[in-house]
């Protein structure tokens, strides 16, 4: 083990999060190693398995054996992709780091391109995503997911930009420090602010399977990041319940003068009790809301570990300390 610490860090290193890749695997390697030693054949391929129900583990275990540049880490339960991405990063040595999906629609033949395009000087060059072969469903839920992201978070999301990139360390290592409960990992690279720029790559068909990327799990994903990127929401709520004051306030004082000028009180039950309600709602809408935040905060104090690791493969090194650079 003391060896694997001291041995030069590699010039690559792919993290790769897993789920359900069993029969991927084999195929995604094979075209990863070609890829990479057309840049150095000193690299690293961080494989995180998500504790799928299938045997993906045992293939990265017999990958392992094979290769000592795979390494593999699997979870104590499912996790989710982020939190995958996230201990593949916080084991990964190398100077440069790439994070990219398990399918193979991102293409392992365009790394080259992308580690040529940060030699320019960037330290973090995207992969904007051309043409998409997802499903329309996905495509159209991906678009109105980012739109809805930006506006609400503040950050610019590229929406033709998935998790495939490659980053300098200095950009790894300072994402190492982020610790918050909640995880996008697009939006903490994109807050960090280090130059970045994209370049256009071709968007492959999934391999095998299809993607457990469900509508609801995509809600719940974009609620989850505004929550941990923004305070907007609260702030509409602000602006929202101030505006209604204001309106009630002049409506009161329309009827106050209709009544001094008309003597007659305007009827209107049926319009008071839809008002009532529909004000009654915002209140718990907003309460919602604030709840929210509080739960979130709660999930923060009480500083879990983001993820648990039950098996390593033989050259992965046990207790990384992630944030503070390789060991």
């Amino acid at each position: 083990m003391q060896a694997q610490t001291l041995s030069p860090p590699p010039v690559v290193s792919v993290v790769i999060p897993v789920y359900r890749a069993e029969t991927m695997l084999d195929e995604l390697y094979r075209r990863l190693s070609a890829a990479l030693q057309t840049i150095s054949p000193n690299f690293e391929i961080v494989l995180v398995e998500d504790c799928g129900p299938d045997r993906s583990w045992d293939v990265i275990e017999r990958l392992a054996q094979a290769d000592p540049r795979v390494v593999g880490l699997q979870f104590s339960r499912n996790f989710g992709q982020h939190y995958g991405i996230t201990a593949g990063m916080d084991q990964a040595r190398g100077d440069w780091v790439v994070v990219m999906d398990c399918d193979l629609q991102d293409a392992p033949e365009e790394i080259p391109r992308l580690y040529a395009k940060a030699q320019e000087g960037y330290d973090v060059v995207l992969a904007l995503r051309g043409p998409r072969q997802d499903p329309l469903l996905k495509r159209a839920t991906s678009w109105l997911f980012y739109r809805l992201f930006s506006y609400l978070a503040d950050i610019n999301i590229d929406g033709d930009s998935g998790n495939f990139r490659i980053m300098s360390r200095q950009v790894v290592d300072n994402f190492g420090r982020m610790r918050e409960q909640l995880r996008f990992f697009g939006g903490h690279v994109q807050w960090m602010g280090f130059p970045t720029t994209g370049i256009r790559v071709q968007h492959a068909e999934r391999l095998d399977g299809k993607s457990t990327y469900t509508f609801a799990k995509l809600r719940k994903l974009a609620a989850d990041t505004i929550l941990a990127y923004s305070d907007k929401p609260l702030r509409m709520a602000v602006t929202l319940g101030l505006s209604m004051a204001a309106v009630s306030f002049g409506f009161g004082g329309w009827i106050l003068g209709r009544a001094l000028l008309h003597g007659t009180a305007i009827p209107g039950w049926a319009s008071m009790m839809v008002s009532l309600y529909f004000i009654g709602g915002l209140i718990i809408g907003i309460l919602g809301i604030l709840g929210l935040y509080l739960g979130k905060t709660f999930d923060e104090v009480k500083k879990r570990p983001l993820y648990i690791v039950r098996r390593l493969t033989p050259n992965a090194v046990p207790g990384r300390e992630p944030g503070h650079g390789r060991p």
